[in-house]
C-alpha cells in the first residue's frame, strides 16, 4: 500500500513520542503531531479503558534486572540446567520483583478528506511501568514456567512507579487502503464498509465527520485452524455516554419523529439512531423496523437519502 504524501513514517512518529514525556493531558504530544502534518486537521478521537501488561524484573532497590519478564524466565530456566527449583531459590535469594505495565491506547485522527474513511489512524500507548509482585512467593512457590511467569495467587506488594510515563508509537493505519485490502478479501461487503458507505450517503454525511463519533481500527484474532486474521472493529468514541433511547413502544408518526430527533439532537448530527442500532448500542433494531411502518403509512418525516438507507436495511440487515 502506498501511504498519501506529507504523513510522516513510522520512524519519525517513534522518535516524537520517545522526546515527549506526559503531562497531565495529551495536548503537547497533540501538538506535535500537528506540527508533523501541517496540511490536515489531527485530533485525539479516543483513549481507552486502562489495560495491563506483564513487564520485567528489578530488584528490591528498583534496578533493572529485565526488560521483559517471560524472556527472562525462559532465558534463566536454561542457564539454571533447565532445572526449576534452582531458578525458585535464584529469585528468592536476589529477592526480585516483578512488574506490570498499565497503559492506555491514544487514538489520534489524521482527517485528509470528507468522505467517512478519509481519515489515517495514528495509534500510540500511553504507559507507566509499576512494581507488582514477588517475582517467587516463598510460601506457594510455583510448579511450573506457566505459574513462574504469570501466577495464579501472585504475592502482590505496594506498587510504586519506575519512571515517568511515556509514549510507545503502535501503529498507522489508512483507513481508506486498508479497507481496500479487506474488501477484496471479503467474499461480500464487508458490514464496515457498508456503515460508512450508508453514512457517506446519509444525512449524517453530508453535515458531520464519522470520525468524531466513530472510529475504524483493525484488529488481529485466530481463526478456527490456528490462523491470524485481520479483521475491523467500529469503536463508538463516546463509549455509551449518549442515553439510550427512550421507549417507544406503541408510538408512531409525530410522536416517534420527536423521539428520534431529540436523541440525534443529543448525539450532534442527523440520523445517528440509525448509526447507534447498527452498533446496538442505546437504540434497538426495532426503532428502524416502527420508523420503517411509519413511511409505509405515508408518514413522511425522513430525509429522502436517509429513507432510501433505511428501505435498504430492512431489505437486507446488517450490523457491525
Amino acid at each position: 500500500m502506498t501511504e498519501p504524501k506529507l504523513i510522516p513514517a513510522g520512524q519519525i512518529l517513534t522518535e516524537c513520542c520517545k522526546k515527549t514525556i506526559p503531562g497531565q493531558n495529551d495536548d503537547m504530544l497533540l501538538h506535535k503531531l500537528q506540527a508533523l502534518i501541517p496540511d490536515y486537521p489531527v485530533f485525539l478521537a479516543h483513549a481507552s479503558e486502562e489495560w495491563y501488561k506483564l513487564g520485567g524484573v528489578v530488584d528490591n532497590a528498583g534496578r533493572r534486572i529485565a526488560g521483559d519478564l517471560t524472556e527472562w524466565v525462559e532465558r534463566s530456566f536454561i542457564e539454571c540446567g533447565q532445572n526449576l527449583q534452582t531458578l525458585i531459590e535464584y529469585a528468592l535469594e536476589q529477592q526480585y520483583i516483578a512488574t506490570r505495565v498499565t497503559g492506555r491506547t491514544l487514538s489520534f485522527v489524521v482527517q485528509t478528506g470528507p468522505q467517512a474513511e478519509d481519515f489515517i489512524l495514528i495509534e500510540i500507548d500511553k504507559i507507566h511501568e509499576v512494581t507488582d509482585r514477588m517475582l517467587v512467593d516463598r510460601e506457594h512457590p510455583p510448579e511450573d514456567l506457566e505459574e513462574f511467569i504469570d501466577p495464579m495467587q501472585p504475592f502482590c506488594i505496594e506498587s510504586a512507579g519506575l519512571g515517568h510515563s511515556k509514549y510507545i508509537y503502535k501503529r498507522k493505519t489508512d483507513v481508506g487502503l486498508f479497507m481496500q485490502a479487506v474488501n477484496e478479501h471479503y467474499p461480500t461487503e464487508h458490514p464496515a464498509q457498508r456503515f460508512m458507505d450508508d453514512w457517506n450517503r446519509s444525512s449524517a454525511g453530508q453535515e458531520h465527520r464519522m470520525s468524531r463519533d466513530w472510529i475504524i481500527r483493525p484488529y488481529r484474532h485466530i481463526g478456527r485452524f490456528g490462523e491470524q486474521i485481520v479483521n475491523v472493529e467500529i469503536i463508538d468514541v463516546h463509549q455509551g455516554k449518549l442515553p439510550h433511547l427512550e421507549d417507544f413502544a406503541g408510538k408512531k408518526g409525530p410522536a416517534l419523529s420527536s423521539i428520534l430527533t431529540r436523541f440525534d439532537r443529543q448525539a450532534g448530527y442527523p440520523f445517528a439512531w440509525f448509526f447507534y442500532m447498527l452498533k446496538g448500542q442505546s437504540v434497538s433494531t426495532h426503532s428502524a423496523e416502527s420508523v420503517y411502518l411509519d413511511l409505509s403509512n405515508d408518514f413522511a418525516y425522513l430525509p429522502k437519502r436517509d429513507e432510501a438507507v433505511l428501505r435498504d436495511w430492512i431489505a437486507q440487515p446488517y450490523n457491525v
